[in-house]
């Protein structure tokens, strides 16, 4: 078994992931399904049971999951006729995926998008794990999701998609220099670029049109099937934020969802993860989805640069958060090659050339 060819070190484009599909790293049962295949990533989908569990862990060097399980495991949920994962419990999941990574290919996990959005932390632990969502070079063995809804009880089925996987060989990431370069040829962001460990984004508290500047969960709502799009009220669950002032207050404990004051583009040759910004510019932290896919804003595929949406969760003191202000960071990495399929180019792309917005579960 080899690693398929590649030109240069990088994230591997969607090509390079049907070439490790059909070679065995990547395996599946049933078998992956063509529209798990991102122009970067790949689709993982939930298996038929779910493990309530005493609290979040890793599995640790030399340990299984499994072994971990007979530790912490509460009860077994059937979820072949559908479940409900309740609001502040744990569970893990067993995937339908499994990697048989060769040794110079390694894999980071995120939550996608839709998930992200309704506050519904999904990382990925592997057996001998020692940290969430990273899977290294050479790894044979099974992936699970953990999942905690934080805001919103949820109903899932076996083959729902929550997180997503992306492969990388060598070394990917952009340096500041080679980030400021890229800008300075083509904007990667509009409007001045903060570039530190990454390409800074800022938050729109200032709308162009209106006062609506973001939604807040509201405490005690029903549950969301995560199959239903477009369905549910907007009203009934999130309350909406309006200021004039370009400034709001978060509350210990809240979720959010903003959106970025930059438009952000992602060239076909790169991709690109959010990561928070630093520890110390407040107490709020934007939260786990974190992919963006080549091409996302991209003109070519059917973007004009697209905003990003941030899913932003206050601790332990109220905070204000002021327009303009820097609250994450893009981390571009270079592809290994630009990928046969970009995003929103002739994709079931939800999100391109988004504004302020929720998940796709929700109404317009």
């Amino acid at each position: 078994m080899s690693a398929p060819a590649l030109p240069t070190p990088g994230v591997l484009p969607c090509q390079s992931l049907e070439a490790m599909i059909a070679g065995g790293m990547i395996a599946a049962d049933p078998a992956i399904a063509p529209g798990q295949v991102q122009p970067a990533s790949l689709d993982l989908r939930l298996g038929a049971v779910a493990y309530r569990v005493r609290a979040s862990f890793l599995a640790g060097d030399g340990a299984t999951v499994a072994d971990r399980l007979a530790d912490f495991e509460m009860h077994r949920i059937d979820l072949s006729g559908g479940a409900v994962l309740e609001k502040g419990c744990v569970y893990v999941v067993p995937l339908m995926e499994s990697l048989a990574l060769p040794a110079g290919v390694q894999a980071v996990a995120n939550a996608k998008s839709s998930t992200g959005r309704v506050d519904l932390l999904t990382r990925t632990i592997t057996d001998g794990g020692t940290e969430f969502d990273r899977i290294p070079a050479g790894y044979h063995g099974p992936l699970y999701a953990e999942i905690c809804p934080r805001s919103f009880s949820v109903l899932v089925r076996p083959g729902m998609r929550l997180n997503q996987i992306r492969f990388r060989s060598g070394q990917a990431l952009l340096d500041d220099a080679a980030l400021r370069a890229r800008h300075a040829a083509t904007p990667l962001v509009s409007g001045p670029a903060h570039v530190d460990q990454g390409l800074g984004f800022s938050v729109d508290l200032r709308p162009a049109t209106g006062s609506l500047v973001g939604y807040r969960a509201k405490p005690h709502t029903g549950v969301i099937d995560l199959e239903k799009i477009g369905h549910y009220p907007p009203a009934e669950y999130w309350e909406e934020i309006h200021t004039d002032q370009g400034r709001i207050i978060l509350d210990p404990g809240a979720f959010y969802i903003l959106v970025s004051r930059e438009a952000v583009h992602i060239p076909p040759d790169c991709a690109a993860e959010m990561a928070p910004y630093l520890a110390m510019v407040g107490e709020f932290r934007v939260h786990y989805a974190g992919f963006f896919d080549p091409g996302f804003g991209h003109a070519a595929a059917g973007g004009t640069g697209s905003r990003g949406v941030l899913e932003v969760r206050c601790h332990e003191a109220p905070f204000v958060l002021e327009h303009g202000q820097i609250v994450g960071r893009l981390v571009y990495e270079r592809m290994a090659e630009v990928p046969t399929q970009l995003y929103g180019a002739g994709i079931a792309s939800n999100y391109q050339g988004q504004g302020l917005k929720l998940s796709k579960h929700f109404a317009a």
